[in-house]
């Protein structure tokens, strides 16, 4: 066993045996080889299963640089542009800013989450998102056609490109990348990343669900189970986050490009180290250079106070990460997602991290992130 398996071990359960988190799957690649890929705990705890390397999470925001990786190939091959309005392929898409204009959204600003979008859990309860009900991916049963209509009504936080939030821009993007080449976002993202990658276990859609993990939430003593319905607290006075355990085997919602895929930590890991040694087969080294480097200019992400951390393509870039705490290099590409995940690529010690649990929050942002940063990098 390597140093970096021991400390990972360390790390994780340690975690466990806190009851912060009930399992997880840890895969750790450095030169482009796999270091580290282990699986702790339970994916079932109240069934007694144990996790295994190749159990299946719900993903949530792991989808968007998935996602992201398919529009850029479709951008590369010309059937996307970076500076193209979205009402070029979704004419009604015309949401209204504060002051009652129309402005033009484009694909850079969705593909940034600068495009004055939010998600119902950026706002209060009392907010349009959530009166009009727009899904953020991780439940609902609606169309992607009627989420569209929510969010036009629901209008614009701030015009586009004044300030970075979190938002639907990738889902508004997924139904770009569906128009612009006539098929289901599954067949889209099979054709550019999932299917030339052998990322077999990835998909909007579960078919083995026995090896999908049962999601459970940080509370005292022990984590709690998820189950249909739940609503997880996630940003102080604003709106949970709404989960339904069954979406991901609802193959009539409408697929979520920001949170609706589901996977194994084998095909995340290789994923995102492919990005992160230039892209081949999937991507030209400079479409994954522009994923990885600072695109907002001088706004900075809403999450790290510390205003260290901008944003990319597919997730945030850490300005200075010893301000935020962080064992990761600067210019490092990392995000998360809410069932209890977080990546990190850290192109200067070619090193990519992935850790997907099943406990929320600690399986995100908690203390189990950092320890296995360090584990793995403060060496």
């Amino acid at each position: 066993m390597t140093n970096i398996s021991q400390r990972v071990d360390a790390a994780a359960q340690s975690a466990i045996a806190d009851k912060r988190i009930v399992g997880a799957v840890i895969a750790v690649m450095q030169d482009g080889d796999l270091a580290h890929l282990k699986a702790y705990g339970f994916a079932d705890r109240e069934a007694g299963a144990a996790m295994t390397p190749d159990s299946l999470f719900r993903l949530a925001s792991i989808s968007k640089p998935i996602v992201t990786a398919a529009a850029m190939r479709m951008i590369e091959l010309g059937k996307l542009s970076l500076e193209a309005a979205v009402t070029e392929w979704l004419p009604d898409f015309t949401p209204s800013a504060p002051d009652g204009s129309t402005p033009t959204i484009t694909i850079r600003h969705l593909l940034t989450h600068t495009a004055g979008l939010a998600y119902d859990f950026m706002q209060p309860e009392s907010g349009p998102y959530n009166r009009l009900k727009v899904s953020a991916g991780a439940d609902g049963d609606i169309s992607m056609e009627e989420n569209l209509a929510r969010i036009v009504k629901a209008g614009l936080v701030f015009p586009p490109g004044a300030a970075w939030l979190y938002s639907v821009a990738i889902d508004v993007l997924g139904a770009v990348m569906m128009k612009a080449e006539g098929a289901h976002l599954e067949e889209v993202v099979k054709t550019y990343v999932t299917g030339p990658l052998a990322m077999k276990d990835t998909s909007f859609f579960v078919t083995d669900a026995a090896r999908l993990v049962q999601p459970y939430s940080n509370a005292a003593p022990e984590p709690i189970r998820i189950e249909d319905g739940h609503r997880q607290p996630f940003v102080p006075m604003l709106a949970p986050i709404n989960m339904s355990v069954s979406r991901a085997f609802n193959r009539t919602a409408f697929p979520a490009g920001g949170a609706g895929m589901n996977g194994a930590a084998i095909d995340i890991v290789r994923f995102l180290d492919t990005i992160r040694a230039g892209g081949e087969p999937i991507l030209s080294p400079q479409s994954t250079a522009a994923m990885m480097s600072n695109q907002i200019g001088p706004l900075r992400i809403i999450f790290d106070p510390t205003g260290n951390t901008a944003f990319g393509f597919g997730g945030s870039i850490l300005l200075d990460p010893a301000k935020s705490g962080l064992h990761l290099s600067p210019g490092s590409w990392q995000w998360g997602g809410v069932w209890g995940h977080s990546w990190h690529v850290d192109p200067a010690r070619r090193t990519t991290i992935v850790n997907l649990t099943n406990t929320t929050l600690e399986g995100m942002v908690g203390q189990l992130v950092r320890d296995v940063q360090k584990a793995v990098l403060a060496h």
